[in-house]
């Protein structure tokens, strides 16, 4: 039975959200702010958390990111507001998902659904540790290594990495690596990609230019074996 933590200061958020995901087999915890929930998780196994934005003590951003400083647990963000800004700080942040209120309760159980299914996917590859040059990925432990180094990515970053790595050599349109790596409709623009690979080629270093830039097109990592 997956396990969800729901974390809104709203009572009857948490009542609706709660009522229907224990419909649907879930085992949920509740906190009403951001401190409750960071610790929580410092104590607790998630499977996922559904985070509002707007609470008191600690809001949904900075839990977001006491959270995924503890574990790399799948993290949807819930708001009011549904400006870009707050979509596009979401995802850079490593979320998975962003459902604006007033939402179909239907539709976020739905979305929790793909969420976890594409996170508990198992990759197909033969290895668990891929190499190119000084770069090593472990699929496994999802750390990524440069010159012998472990450098820190976010979770949609190593999500954005791994795919490119596991269609090298491929041309990428930014609509299909919104598609596969969120995996729905994207509510942002080409920006989201345009931000992580960004923030990939940084981490990466000397190895930044095997991931190369199709203008017009999208992106590809380019390695000859």
């Amino acid at each position: 039975m997956y396990k969800l933590l729901v974390v809104d200061d709203e009572p009857k958020i948490r009542e609706v959200i709660r009522e229907y995901a224990e419909f649907n087999g879930y085992e949920v915890t509740e906190a009403a702010d951001g401190m409750s929930a960071v610790g929580l998780v410092k104590l607790n196994d998630y499977d996922l958390v559904i985070l509002d934005i707007m609470m008191p003590k600690l809001d949904g951003f900075s839990a977001c990111k006491e959270i995924k400083k503890i574990k790399d647990v799948p993290v949807i963000m819930l708001s009011a507001r549904g400006e870009e800004y707050d979509k596009l700080f979401g995802f850079e942040l490593g979320i998975d998902d962003y459902v604006v209120k007033p939402f179909s309760p239907k539709e976020l159980m739905a979305r929790i659904n793909v969420v976890l299914a594409r996170r508990n996917a198992a990759p197909q590859t033969r290895s668990d540790v891929l190499k190119f040059g000084g770069l090593e990925i472990n699929i496994a432990a999802r750390t990524v290594s440069v010159d012998g180094e472990r450098i820190d990515l976010t979770p949609k970053e190593y999500d954005l990495l791994f795919y490119l790595i596991e269609n090298r050599n491929i041309a990428l349109s930014r609509d299909k690596l919104l598609s596969d790596i969120w995996g729905y409709d994207f509510f942002g623009d080409d920006r989201t990609i345009d931000t992580h690979i960004k923030n990939l080629r940084n981490a990466l270093g000397p190895y930044r230019d095997y991931i190369v830039t199709l203008r017009g097109v999208g992106y590809k990592f380019e390695y000859d074996e």
